[in-house]
């Protein structure tokens, strides 16, 4: 594979705008305040922005229910301030994509208002999924993203909707060529604002089974698993088919698809790299590996991931891709825990190096690499104290349903379980620097700023040569150098497969090679491995190098 694409050594930064910088003092962040910061993100050395929605939009869950595909969030401003920011980031080389939300809309969206009217003689109703009842409950057992039935029943017209996430974002019937056509004409419309691709939400759910079947579930769980009969439904690629003759093939563009549930066969057909659907996909195997043994409890667990079971999927995913299809590389995004809580130490000792340890794993593998906001400071979990203190609809949803609903669980654990994996821990304020809201406001913000800015912040990582925040610079500008990176087969260092502390692997492109070694753990330990005397390190995260000594949370990597 030597016809790269721009895509293929591009490095991505993920901007949640509501957390980003608020320019007009709201306690918002908005789109004046991601022109304030292009600067800095152009100093990073990243390619392309991705923006979380930008939407008119209900905020229910993140901006992720849409009321107007066409219009722009009024709490992040105007569509003026949007060409602005793209006139800008531009001007600095810095490409845009927007998410793609597709799947579903709000129930405030015009398509849903129209569909909802009347029953009969409307052109609308089809848009949507409606079912009659079924003995006078839900049409099937599915259960909901974010707790409950996925089914809502709709008094007016005696009939249920589907919504395989809030009862405010029905899902879209993609059986409908209306339905498709409408949302590849706004998708062109996009394109006439200058835009560089999408990142499509959920987009492996869009192709629902035919006589939508009862999911499957344990005997412990209230609802039926309804993401493992939908994902990958029958027509999915049909439809991505169609969406890229109609749309993506007219433009020089980047696409992502979020696609939970995806297998890699399945991710081989999304991302081929033939070109005929997307570009590449986010897939969740490494993100579910702390889920809780319990099903009925879902991801929520505070066990920590064994380097096995992460080594493993990781391998699996860059050796059956090379070649076939594109890899997303990433560690967090605005769903998942900080990387450095979540698989790493944020304890103040161990925390830079860890940070560290693991942007440099990941970085040196083959893909597309994604940098969520704050990684590259290193930001953690925040620390929330009580259930009052969440503002996610999925968070709140889940303790309302395990605690006071079900009691599946107590209050202080669940708790617990939230601090390590809610998704307001990648959602707390931008840390810009020590200053009142760490700089991101004069406003209190939406949601509170955490605890830690003082010592975390840009300000002070720019400033320090030695920092997280310029290891991130090397690791992307080694990217953009390096063909190995882009090109090279992966392999594990033999014998690593069972190593419960250390993670090492190689890149080999014609004649160069590259070593990455990676400690996980807080220990120091011993590892020897075999290099040419001609190596060189490119990274490490310690100032020296003690040859067979792996000190806490240490990462080198060699070229030879």
């Amino acid at each position: 594979m030597t016809d790269i694409k721009w895509w293929q050594k591009a490095v991505v930064y993920q901007i949640y705008p509501k957390s980003f910088q608020d320019s007009n003092h709201d306690g918002i962040g908005d789109l004046k305040g991601i022109i304030e910061h292009l600067d800095y993100l152009k100093l990073l050395g990243v390619d392309v922005l991705w923006l979380n929605p930008i939407y008119k939009t209900r905020d229910i869950d993140g901006g992720y229910d849409i009321s107007d595909y066409q219009a722009i969030n009024p709490d992040f401003g105007t569509m003026a301030d949007f060409d602005l920011l793209i006139q800008q980031a531009h001007q600095r080389g810095l490409k845009i994509i927007m998410d793609l939300v597709v799947n579903h809309t709000s129930d405030y969206h015009e398509w849903f208002q129209k569909s909802r009217a009347q029953k009969e003689n409307n052109v609308y109703r089809d848009y949507y999924i409606w079912r009659d009842p079924v003995d006078d409950h839900e049409p099937n057992n599915w259960g909901s993203a974010f707790s409950g039935p996925a089914w809502q029943y709709d008094p007016v017209t005696q009939q249920y909707y589907l919504h395989i996430f809030a009862k405010e974002q029905p899902d879209l019937n993609w059986d409908n060529t209306n339905v498709r056509n409408a949302v590849f004409d706004m998708m062109n419309w996009w394109a006439t604002k200058g835009i560089d691709g999408f990142r499509m939400d959920v987009i492996s759910l869009i192709s629902k089974p035919k006589n939508l079947p009862d999911a499957p579930k344990a005997a412990n769980e209230l609802y039926g698993k309804a993401g493992s009969v939908v994902a990958n439904g029958p027509h999915v690629h049909d439809y991505l088919r169609e969406m890229n003759q109609k749309v993506l093939s007219h433009h020089n563009w980047m696409t992502v698809g979020e696609t939970s549930g995806v297998t890699i066969d399945e991710a081989k057909k999304y991302a081929n790299l033939d070109g005929s659907e997307l570009n590449m996909v986010f897939h969740f195997k490494h993100m579910g590996l702390d889920r809780n043994v319990n099903p009925a409890l879902g991801k929520w667990c505070d066990q920590p991931v064994p380097l096995k079971t992460l080594r493993s999927v990781l391998t699996d995913w860059q050796q059956q891709l090379h070649g076939q299809a594109w890899n997303s590389l990433y560690w967090n995004n605005h769903d998942q825990p900080r990387v450095v809580s979540r698989f790493g130490n944020d304890a103040p000792e161990y925390r830079v190096y860890a940070a560290k340890m693991l942007a440099a794993l990941l970085h040196f593998m083959q893909g597309t690499p994604y940098i969520y906001q704050g990684e590259e400071l290193g930001m953690t979990n925040a620390t929330f104290r009580s259930s009052a203190d969440f503002r996610d609809l999925e968070s709140i949803n889940a303790y309302h349903e395990l605690v006071d609903k079900n009691n599946l669980l107590d209050g202080p654990t669940m708790l617990r379980y939230l601090n390590r994996h809610s998704r307001d821990n990648a959602r707390t304020p931008m840390q810009w620097r020590d200053a009142p809201n760490a700089g991101f406001s004069d406003h209190q913000p939406w949601l509170a700023v955490n605890e830690n800015y003082p010592e975390i912040n840009a300000e002070n990582e720019v400033n320090d040569p030695n920092g997280i925040f310029h290891f991130y610079r090397r690791l992307i500008a080694l990217r953009h150098k390096l063909p190995i990176i882009t090109l090279g087969d992966y392999c594990l260092v033999p014998g690593n497969e069972n190593d419960d502390a250390v993670f090492a692997y190689t890149r080999q492109y014609e004649t160069d090679h590259l070593m990455v070694i990676a400690n996980f753990t807080q220990e120091t330990v011993q590892r020897h491995y075999a290099f040419p005397e001609s190596k060189t390190r490119l990274v490490q995260n310690y100032p020296d190098d003690l040859a067979d000594t792996l000190r806490p949370y240490e990462v080198k990597v060699y070229q030879y």
